[in-house]
């Protein structure tokens, strides 16, 4: 690993056991960590304006660029100035390689593989080959072919103007093999060398560039994988890939691979935001986490709520909801649970009105700063494994 503070610094203000209170340090401004990220997928957090989501309490956002490729394109972007000005954002930006995109029209996406649902896969595009050069695929938005391998997903990264580029990485799904996962983790780290060659000399001033621990659910790829990444002149660590089949199996990979990372590294989880989650995760030592959870949530009208045994959820589209006065979450700041009832709520949501979405991303949103919020006062103050056990009993982030 690399350490140079024109691109990133991560300094550690506070721990307590694995779990620690910090600030990335990038060219746009300050994150302080544990920190959840919210997806900017097409240059933007779905139904919010980049005002609004500064005022959430958000200094950072992941812009994805498999879609940004597609459309409007890198080079557009980069000819208006880059994602930031593009978007009209003053906070840091990450963006993901674009690999987890692309080779979901191979696998399909993780709600697919969760369903069972295999078929889907390629059915709003396809990969056409994979290949030690990289990936071609039809586009989902027109079927032209596509291509994109380590250094075009650099180009891309670095036409947006990110502030961390992810590495080019396969992310394999649950039901591959051993085999097959070894094969890709390897490949993965070939495109990883690939990728820092060309970042070394490309890529923009001021540009962090992360590596993808891969492996899949078997403790010697990870280990391997780890081994690999930290040696490789990287900025950060993110971990990818499949997971498991289960929060226990989760829960088991990420507990035989964080303690394998630098421990002064920046830890980034891919694509896990439940509140669970994201406490044992930051329990263990992670450091950021983005995820599709808030505002995907939010479009079925559905609320984050301290509510274990519900999945920390409440479907506003329920029939117990629609005469019920109480607020959404008692004690929540947020519009949608300081000015509505349940009842009105439950009446949007049902009507399909977008000022339901809007209200209930804004209220996912706030939940989850709050809960990040409360975990990193809790570390400064020595008592964050009592707040993880109360938000995980069904303590709201606001009283635990």
């Amino acid at each position: 690993m690399r350490a140079d503070a024109d691109r990133l610094e991560f300094r550690i203000d506070s721990r307590e056991g694995s779990a620690r209170a910090g600030r990335l340090i990038t060219p746009h401004g300050e994150v302080e960590t544990p920190a959840f990220i919210p997806l900017a997928t097409t240059a933007a957090v779905r139904g919010l304006d980049t005002d609004e989501v500064a005022a959430l309490g958000y200094g950072m956002v992941l812009g994805n660029t498999f879609h940004l490729f597609l459309k409007p394109g890198h080079e557009r972007i980069a000819e208006l100035g880059g994602l930031h000005r593009f978007m009209s954002w003053d906070g840091a930006i990450v963006t993901d390689s674009g690999g987890f995109q692309i080779f979901s029209l191979a696998h399909g996406s993780v709600a697919d593989e969760v369903k069972g649902r295999r078929g889907a896969a390629g059915s709003h595009g396809s990969i056409l080959e994979i290949a030690e050069e990289g990936v071609r695929f039809r586009s989902y938005l027109d079927g032209v072919e596509k291509f994109m391998g380590p250094e075009e997903s650099m180009q891309v990264q670095a036409s947006l103007g990110s502030d961390i580029a992810l590495a080019f990485d396969e992310c394999t799904p649950f039901h591959a093999d051993y085999d097959y996962t070894a094969r890709s983790t390897e490949r993965t780290h070939r495109w990883l060398d690939r990728c820092t060659r060309w970042h070394e000399a490309h890529g923009p001033a001021g540009q962090a560039l992360f590596g993808i621990v891969q492996g899949g659910t078997h403790q010697d790829l990870r280990r391997s994988s780890v081994e690999r990444v930290t040696a490789a002149a990287i900025d950060g660590i993110s971990i990818g890939g499949t997971l498991g089949q289960d929060k226990d199996q989760m829960r088991a990979v990420l507990g035989f691979t964080v303690p394998l990372l630098p421990l002064e590294a920046p830890k980034h989880l891919l694509g896990i935001g439940e509140p669970d989650d994201l406490l044992d995760g930051i329990a263990l030592g992670l450091d950021v986490f983005d995820c599709a959870v808030p505002t995907r949530l939010g479009r079925h009208g559905v609320a984050l709520a301290p509510l274990p045994d519900q999945r920390f959820r409440i479907n506003v589209k329920g029939r117990s909801l629609e005469a019920d006065q109480d607020p959404l979450v008692a004690g929540c700041p947020c519009p949608a649970c300081t000015r509505h009832s349940r009842a009105y709520l439950h009446y949007l949501a049902r009507a399909g009105e977008l000022t339901a979405v809007r209200l209930l991303t804004v209220h996912n949103l706030v939940y989850l700063e709050r809960l990040m919020a409360g975990a990193r006062e809790a570390i400064r103050a020595g008592r964050f494994e009592a707040y993880r056990r109360a938000g995980l009993a069904g303590a709201a982030p606001w009283a635990a």
